[in-house]
């Protein structure tokens, strides 16, 4: 995915959520983007996902302009979404049926993917059964069983403790190492952002640009304890956190 020269405002141009974004995305990779608040992450992630388009600018996906949702494009948000009335199998099915896909192979498609995210003997549950964390490995699995060419996570684990938090990025990191699949992570977390990307976009306050984007350079498969602790980490959570203090500051 790219996005050429894209500005999004609202309010008949009074508010710039962003501003003439330069942005490529590359196959398979992991791409986090860290901002203040308020600097365009979230619009930019819908606008990459084709539920809005830029107020000036372009976004591709292999080349082909986005003008609305692709079923190659698949989103998770951070307060799940998970709707209250469906079983957890249910609600990751739901996609599948949005497609047209015949109930009769639901569950050679859904259950692979609860397997995958632990909740194998959670399917006949309701979200309000669930934690936090289980209906964050929902949202998860709902996006993964459409097999999309892009995964976007918005700030999929900010409403989540600490500890959990921890534990699905563990368990995320572990999936890509799987699916091999592209990602676009918005966060709010300077770790979170070091420990799984790749590639690492800083945003400024609103109107939102790019600042820089920084290499993450940790190997993979990635232990995410081990980058914790590495030189590289402490230098890229330093660089960040002083790239970002005064905007922070500012906000």
């Amino acid at each position: 995915m790219r996005l050429e020269s894209a500005t999004r405002t609202f309010l008949d141009g009074s508010v710039v959520a962003f501003e003439n974004l330069d942005l490529a995305i590359q196959p398979d990779e992991t791409l986090c983007v860290v901002g203040p608040s308020g600097c365009g992450k979230t619009t930019l992630l819908r606008c990459l996902a084709g539920l809005i388009l830029p107020s000036e600018g372009v976004v591709y996906l292999d080349d082909e302009p986005i003008r609305r949702p692709s079923p190659n494009v698949a989103m998770v948000f951070q307060h799940f979404g998970l709707f209250p009335w469906k079983t957890v199998f249910d609600n990751v099915a739901y996609g599948l049926k949005l497609r047209g896909i015949p109930k009769s192979s639901w569950a050679d498609t859904v259950r692979p993917y609860l397997r995958l995210v632990g909740l194998s003997q959670c399917e006949d549950m309701y979200p309000y059964q669930l934690s936090g964390g289980m209906q964050q490995r929902a949202g998860l699995a709902r996006a993964l069983v459409l097999n999309p060419q892009v995964l976007l996570m918005d700030e999929p684990f900010g409403s989540l403790d600490a500890q959990t938090r921890e534990l699905l990025q563990e368990e995320l990191a572990r999936i890509l190492e799987r699916e091999q699949r592209t990602m676009v992570f918005i966060t709010h977390s300077i770790d979170e952002a070091i420990v799984l990307g790749d590639r690492i976009a800083v945003m400024s306050t609103r109107p939102g640009r790019i600042r820089e984007i920084l290499q993450v350079e940790l190997p993979r498969p990635r232990d995410l304890q081990s980058a914790r602790r590495s030189q590289r980490y402490a230098e890229l959570r330093q660089h960040i956190w002083d790239e970002l203090r005064p905007e922070v500051s500012a906000a």
